[in-house]
């Protein structure tokens, strides 16, 4: 039987499936991935995942883990590897220019969280190679108050020393829904709701550090925002 083809850039349950048991079991052998709140990932309706990023093991992780079809942005050059491109826009990746405005990237965001559907943002725009998370960018406060959709923010940690060859751990924290109903959806609004996803951010990724240092034991629950 043929996929249906009502869903956003064929992106079915059926390739959701098969992402999972391929791209999302090899980044959990080989990361020993581990999840925290992953309760709190409401499973319908238009969200805006926000993750931090230092390794190129952390989409499928994310992926792999999330209970639900998590379309995901890449950086244009990466888009560009022939076959690489396919590959990824199989399981609904797609391109934008870092550091440029591209309101074709802009738009299918906006589609995506407009559609119920649940869009994967690396708010910093690029890996960090510092160890810790970076400085934000507006794109998921953007979506989230130009679509009126809840923001998700997820730290991961252990990927920043990540290498194909050490299978060091990766652990993730899914941290609860944020609105910004009372922010306006100008400038003003998405530095302000920027402002506060980094900050969510940061305390998930620094009780991921607490979380690491005693083993990343089962059954813990993700602490609540103050």
């Amino acid at each position: 039987m043929a996929e249906k083809k009502d869903y956003l850039y064929g992106y079915t349950p059926r390739r959701l499936a098969i992402g999972q048991a391929t791209i999302g079991t090899l980044a959990h052998v080989f990361g020993r991935v581990r999840s925290y709140g992953l309760e709190n990932v409401p499973l319908e309706g238009g969200i805006v995942l926000a993750f931090n990023h230092f390794s190129m093991i952390d989409p499928p992780a994310f992926g792999g883990r999330c209970p639900r079809r998590v379309y995901f942005l890449a950086k244009t050059e990466i888009m560009g590897v022939p076959g690489l491109s396919q590959f990824l826009g199989f399981f609904g990746t797609f391109p934008v220019r870092r550091g440029e405005s591209d309101r074709e990237a802009v738009r299918k965001m906006r589609e995506i969280a407009r559609a119920g559907e649940a869009l994967g943002v690396f708010i910093e725009g690029t890996r960090q190679h510092s160890g810790v998370p970076g400085e934000a960018m507006p794109g998921a406060a953007m979506v989230a108050l130009q679509e009126n959709v809840p923001v998700l923010p997820a730290a991961v940690r252990g990927s920043e020393s990540w290498r194909a060859w050490n299978f060091h751990p990766v652990t993730l924290a899914w941290g609860e829904p944020m609105r910004f109903d009372g922010l306006p959806a100008n400038s003003k609004g998405y530095r302000e709701a920027t402002a506060e996803i980094e900050r969510e951010i940061h305390r998930l990724w620094t009780w991921l550090g607490e979380v690491q240092a005693q083993g990343r034991p089962r059954g813990l629950t993700v602490p609540p925002r103050d």
